[in-house]
């Protein structure tokens, strides 16, 4: 795995000032300078007779702002995904039951991805068969984890006891 000092100094950089700008900018003060900077410029207004030149100047500002905070919120937002993709496949990993195969899930198609999704609406009808949407299946073995999950084998499970008595 790459460290930070790894990477380009430009990369770096990059990284440190997209994440302090974004902490920035989604802080209130950061709201209440750019209203107030709006104010200010509807405010002057009639001193520049509202020329031309007056509302080029917020409509440049605004544009180059908004530019600029594209690549910020990306690189910001594609870190974040990176992120939690790892910490969702470190919880599938970790779990006996869940199925491996949704660890890095995300580099599928979009077809691929509708195929996986069939599977989920069919543990959803199975759980609604059963009047119990709170049963969770694996990917793998859906319809006889399902079985497993609430048929006789359930009971035993739960009471062994019982089960021995008979």
């Amino acid at each position: 795995m790459k460290s930070k000092k790894d990477l380009p100094s430009y990369a770096r950089f990059f990284d440190r000032l997209a994440n302090h700008i974004t902490r920035l900018s989604g802080k209130p003060m950061a709201f209440i300078a750019a209203f107030l900077l709006i104010i200010g410029w509807g405010l002057s207004g009639p001193f520049f007779k509202f020329s031309d030149t007056w509302q080029l100047v917020i409509n440049t500002g605004t544009t180059i702002i908004t530019f600029l905070m594209v690549f910020i919120i990306q690189q910001t937002q594609n870190k974040d995904t990176i992120a939690i993709h790892l910490k969702l496949n470190e919880l599938i990993a970790c779990n006996e039951s869940a199925s491996n195969r949704l660890i890095d899930i995300e580099h599928l198609t979009e077809e691929e991805l509708q195929i996986v999704k069939k599977f989920y609406v069919r543990l959803s009808e199975l759980a609604l068969k059963s009047n119990d949407l709170h049963s969770s299946h694996s990917l793998d073995d859906a319809e006889s984890n399902h079985e497993l999950k609430t048929g006789p084998v359930k009971a035993k499970l739960r009471n062994p006891s019982k089960s021995a008595s008979k």
